[in-house]
C-alpha cells in the first residue's frame, strides 16, 4: 500500500468508528427528533396562516411563540393526551429554540381521539420566559372561547388565556371555537435541549 492510500484508509476507518459510536447515533437520533418537531411547527404555522392570515403579523411582532402538536384519547371514563412542541424566542440577531413536551389527563365520559395543534403567541417576554423555564400547568385555569363577529361569518382568532398570551387551537376541522387547556402541563424536553 502506498503511504497516501494508507493514510486515507486509516482516516476512513477512524471516521467509520466515530460515526458508529453510541454517542454519534444518539446525536443523530436527537437531531432527527428535533427536525420532526421543526417540520410539525412549519406545517402548523402554514395551516394557521391559511386559516387566520392576521396571525402571521402577530407572531412576527411577538416576543416569541410556541407550537405544539397533541393527540388525546378518551377511554370511557378517562382521557389522556401527550405531545411535543417548540418555543421560539425572538432575538435581536437570531431566534432561540426550546423543545418542550406536554401532557394532560382528565376524568369524564367520552370515547374517541382528539388531534389538535396549539400555537401560543407571547407578547409579554416575562410570560414567555416563565413558560420556558418553569413550564405551565393549566389545571382548570385556562378555558376561553373565541367569539364570532355579529354576523357569525368569521372567527375572532386567538383566545387570550393570560395577559400577554394568546392561543390559537387548530383541529382537523380548522380553527377551534374554544381553546381548552384545562389539565394540561408543559415542560422542557430534557432529551432535545
Amino acid at each position: 500500500m502506498k503511504t497516501p492510500t494508507r493514510v486515507a484508509f486509516f482516516v476512513g476507518l477512524i471516521f467509520a468508528v466515530v460515526a458508529n459510536s453510541p454517542t454519534a447515533r444518539a446525536d443523530s437520533a436527537t437531531d432527527l427528533k428535533r427536525a420532526k418537531v421543526r417540520t410539525m411547527r412549519d406545517s402548523v404555522l402554514a395551516d394557521l396562516y391559511q386559516l387566520h392570515p392576521d396571525a402571521k403579523g402577530k407572531i412576527k411582532k411577538a416576543a416569541g411563540y410556541a407550537v405544539f402538536s397533541n393527540v388525546g384519547i378518551n377511554l370511557v371514563f378517562a382521557s389522556f393526551a401527550g405531545g411535543h412542541g417548540v418555543v421560539v424566542k425572538r432575538g435581536t440577531f437570531t431566534d432561540s429554540e426550546t423543545f418542550m413536551k406536554m401532557g394532560s389527563a382528565g376524568l369524564g365520559l367520552g370515547l374517541g381521539v382528539k388531534d389538535f395543534r396549539a400555537v401560543f403567541v407571547f407578547s409579554d417576554v416575562a410570560r414567555l420566559e416563565a413558560f420556558v423555564e418553569k413550564g405551565w400547568d393549566f389545571s382548570g385555569q385556562a378555558d376561553a372561547a373565541a367569539k364570532s363577529d355579529d354576523k357569525g361569518a368569521a372567527l375572532a382568532g386567538a383566545v387570550a388565556v393570560l395577559p400577554g398570551v394568546e392561543v390559537y387551537q387548530i383541529t382537523k376541522n380548522g380553527l377551534a371555537l374554544q381553546a381548552t387547556l384545562q389539565g394540561t402541563k408543559y415542560w422542557k424536553d430534557k432529551d432535545l435541549n
